[in-house]
């Protein structure tokens, strides 16, 4: 088995393409429209994606503006190997997008690791943990 994807639906697919992209540096690999059934879909990644990588599934239903976020959800965690230089690139990029800083670099509670959040335009939360990125 492997890791494929994490879904996450969103309220204005182009703006949380142009998040993703833009703010985060993922790669826009593919996407499917589907009228008929009423919904988009949008994959993006880094390094290219599958198998090498996980994919992000973005997927508008058409007509919806809000969901709940609900108490389940936690986030998801991506490894930077600059968190400060990182953050400060969210924050000049995320505010014309709805993107923001929700808690500051700094070591998490217990222990040494250094992690950042933020959200996404649809509120969704993203850990960023400072780690040496390899190949």
């Amino acid at each position: 088995m492997r890791f494929l994807h994490t879904m996450l639906r969103v309220t204005n697919l182009q703006r949380s393409i142009d998040f993703y992209t833009q703010v985060l540096g993922m790669t826009l690999l593919r996407t499917t429209d589907r009228p008929e059934q009423q919904y988009s879909l949008s994959f993006l990644a880094f390094g290219g994606g599958n198998p090498g990588q996980a994919e992000l599934e973005l997927t508008y239903n058409y007509g919806v503006d809000q969901y709940e976020m609900g108490t389940a959800y936690g986030h998801i965690a991506i490894g930077v190997d600059d968190i400060v230089a990182t953050c400060q690139a969210v924050r000049d990029k995320a505010v014309a997008l709805g993107g923001a800083i929700t808690r500051e670099p700094g070591p998490v509670k217990g222990g040494n690791t250094v992690i950042a959040f933020i959200t996404d335009p649809d509120g969704y939360k993203i850990e960023l943990i400072e780690r040496a990125i390899t190949d």
